[in-house]
């Protein structure tokens, strides 16, 4: 039998005023009045809004495509960030960057700086605002010191709200994770090892100039090009579904699109390319590409029994990373 739901009265309603809601624990009464455990009454909808996974965390922001990548395909980079209203006297450079030593969501350098990591486990659905939340805590943390994460409340501040959204933002690519220290080379020999384990693990990478957020990557096998794109799914499919039925799809000889798959609520095609095509040998190639994209993206005519299948077999490829 299901189990009968407690009634709602008008005399139980939660009565909010303004003002922020004392921290209580989720068996204590809940603080507006009800009568009923935090648990059960406010704090159901916080843990709810918390948790909720936000398909697209970093819509809004600069370089949305890039921050997608430097998220989930690139070992090693990092951006510098502006401040809204600009950084407390005593932080001299706000960077972001893909990882930190020992996986920690922020450092506090000994001179004030701070380093905000992206690759992390995040304790809520929102990831912009779990970074958020970490970047406040930084810029008030005692220099040389980590910054650990904590559970962000429902209502506090996204990167939207901080960053100044007119800054560019650009990545830079790193060989190697030399960035984490202030002088690489004068390391004790415990550092130097560490930096040498992390950076030996690392897939080479580069960010190619020519196209934006397209990111090439060497394997022992093949090459591959990874390539961030902020066109509504739907209609990058049929446009990729086009081009692929008009033998366009390719990036040149012994190349091939293979599918793409779908991060942080972006779809992000990639291609197999020849073990001996470098970086730079994919700028015009891709150039291309984007010109023959464009045109297709235009098209609004029903798609060709041929097209269709192309489109069936990107579907039945696709992954989705979070």
């Amino acid at each position: 039998m299901a189990k009968k739901r407690r009634p709602q009265t008008k005399a139980a309603a939660p009565q909010l005023t303004g003002g922020e809601i004392p921290a209580v624990g989720a068996r204590e009464p809940c603080p507006c009045g009800s009568g009923r455990r935090y648990k059960a009454c406010h704090g159901r909808a916080a843990a709810q809004a918390v948790t909720e996974l936000v398909r697209r965390p970093f819509e809004g922001l600069p370089g949305e495509c890039d921050w997608v990548a430097l998220r989930e395909l690139v070992p090693a980079a990092t951006a510098p960030l502006t401040l809204g209203d600009g950084l407390p006297a005593d932080v001299p450079s706000l960077t972001l960057a893909t990882v930190l030593p020992m996986a920690w969501p922020a450092l506090r350098r000994d001179n004030g700086a701070v380093l905000l990591g992206l690759q992390n486990d995040t304790p809520s659905g929102d990831v912009s605002r779990d970074l958020a939340d970490v970047l406040l805590r930084a810029l008030k943390a005692r220099p040389g010191s980590p910054v650990a994460a904590e559970r962000t409340a429902a209502d506090a501040p996204r990167l939207q709200d901080l960053l100044d959204l007119d800054a560019p933002f650009v990545p830079e690519v790193h060989d190697g994770f030399e960035f984490w220290v202030e002088d690489a080379g004068n390391q004790s020999p415990e550092v130097a090892a560490s930096l040498e384990r992390a950076n030996s693990a690392a897939l080479p990478t580069a960010r190619l100039t020519g196209v934006e957020a397209a990111y090439w990557c060497e394997t022992p096998e093949k090459n591959h090009l990874r390539w961030v794109m902020p066109h509504s799914e739907e209609r990058l499919l049929d446009a990729l579904a086009r081009l692929h039925a008009a033998g366009a799809s390719s990036l040149g000889e012994d190349t091939r699109l293979v599918g793409s798959f779908r991060a942080h609520g972006l779809v992000v095609p990639v291609w197999d390319l020849p073990g001996a095509m470098r970086a730079e040998e994919c700028e015009k190639p891709a150039a291309a590409f984007a010109e023959r994209l464009g045109e297709a993206l235009e098209s609004t005519a029903p798609l060709t029994a041929d097209e269709r299948r192309a489109r069936s077999g990107f579907t039945n490829r696709q992954v989705t990373l979070n």
